[in-house]
């Protein structure tokens, strides 16, 4: 370490996801509590979103740094983040992030950090952490699965996965070809696997969850969460950046009507192209379900959703934060993967057993008969009560582990400045 007192001073970039942000931000705040102070960089437009998340008790270990990018033509301030973001900026939002690297170097000249915490979609960060001579760690916010998976694919082309469970479907394939946050005991086989692929050290920092007494408004959702029956409800979310289309809206909607099972669904739409629930949904929809379900656009406090006792079950996209959010709630899962490494991560949840995947058609697509099925088998069914027990023991398991695993961490940090 170059200075003499000892505290660790970090530079976190992540990835401008909310899915990538909020395990980092996580990560900063647990480090933050054994002697670090973290610096977090991102654009201004997800830093005002990240500052209402930082409580008092770590306003002073926790700084907010902003990175800005080169505003071009079709990607103005406001869309320098995927929250909300047209699908088709996804490719010119990365290549604005590229551009910014010279940025990045003028904040490490600036702040002088003791090491740089950086995300897998910048390959140019610890490159430029060489240059200023700051050690440089890899933070991957996904799963270890995935990333084996995808390292085993570079690495051994045309060979298959060693772990028979984790598989692509024909229609999920090409779109892989196109193209950690983890604890040890939901992945432990993958972390060792990985390991050996990459040939360096690789280490779980357990399950980053906000705290749901973080997460403020929407009190009528948890005034009509009140009001359900224990473990009667499923929440219902495909994450911030996936957009559902009109048929799989529609497949959905029927799909929960069709289970008779309470829900809350969270609708979003790009930015700029909104529009009424009523015409989102199909005809009659919303009259049909009643009370029996509660329909939002744009955001609800999920964390704070999951951990109340009359939800039952997360109809979920599999991004790998929302898994680890659920599971620490010991709720267990409903897995309608939609794009990236959710397909994957879905494999993972049935292997494990904390949840059923929703089949989709040769040509896949969802069915409503197929997602109704699915979630009254993990809510209601007796034989969903496998499922229900080992989400719970698996809530239990992880919550045990994750300050174990953040003390790894904390110990393999120093051990790379002392090497520096």
């Amino acid at each position: 370490m170059r200075r003499e007192n000892s505290t660790v001073h970090a530079l976190m970039l992540p990835w401008l996801a909310h899915g990538h942000i909020s395990p980092f931000l996580e990560l900063g705040k647990r480090l933050s509590e054994r002697n670090f102070h973290i610096y977090l960089c991102s654009t201004p437009v997800n830093l005002s979103s990240i500052k209402p998340k930082i409580s008092e008790k770590y306003s002073s270990s926790i700084e907010l740094v902003e990175l800005h990018l080169p505003s071009l033509p079709d990607l103005p301030p406001h869309y320098h983040t995927t929250k909300g973001l047209p699908p088709h900026l996804m490719n010119t939002l990365k290549a604005a992030f590229d551009m910014a690297s010279p940025g990045f170097s003028n904040i490490i000249k600036k702040l002088n950090p003791n090491l740089i915490v950086y995300d897998f979609l910048q390959p140019w960060a610890p490159e430029i952490a060489r240059l200023h001579n700051v050690p440089a760690v890899n933070f991957w916010s996904v799963g270890a699965g995935m990333v084996s998976f995808f390292f085993h694919a570079v690495q051994n082309v045309g060979e298959g996965f060693p772990f028979e469970a984790v598989r692509l479907h024909d229609y999920e394939q090409w779109k892989f070809d196109r193209l950690f946050e983890n604890s040890a005991e939901l992945e432990g086989k993958y972390l060792d696997y990985l390991s050996s692929l990459v040939g360096k050290k690789v280490i779980p920092v357990g399950p980053l969850v906000q705290d749901p007494g973080e997460e403020g408004g929407n009190d009528d959702i948890i005034k009509w969460l009140d009001e359900k029956e224990e473990c009667s409800s499923v929440f219902v979310s495909c994450g911030t950046e996936y957009f559902l289309t009109v048929k799989e809206r529609e497949e959905i909607a029927y799909g929960l009507e069709l289970s008779n099972v309470n829900f809350i669904w969270v609708i979003r739409f790009p930015i700029g192209e909104s529009m009424e629930l009523e015409e989102a949904l199909p005809a009659g929809f919303l009259e049909r379900v009643g009370d029996r379900g509660l329909v939002r656009e744009g955001w609800a406090p999920q964390t704070k959703i999951l951990e109340h006792p009359s939800i039952g079950g997360f109809v979920s996209h599999c991004g790998w934060s929302s898994i680890m959010e659920s599971m620490k709630s010991g709720v267990p899962i409903i897995a309608m993967p939609m794009q990236l490494d959710q397909p994957l991560n879905a494999r993972i949840v049935e292997e494990v057993g904390v949840g059923l995947e929703v089949k989709r058609n040769k040509s896949g697509e969802l069915e409503r008969e197929e997602i109704a099925k699915v979630i009254k088998g993990v809510v209601v069914e007796k034989d969903g009560e496998s499922v229900r027990k080992r989400a719970k023991e698996m809530s239990d398991s992880i919550g045990n582990e994750g300050g174990r695993e953040l003390d790894e961490v904390v110990n393999a940090l120093v051990d790379v400045l002392h090497e520096a």
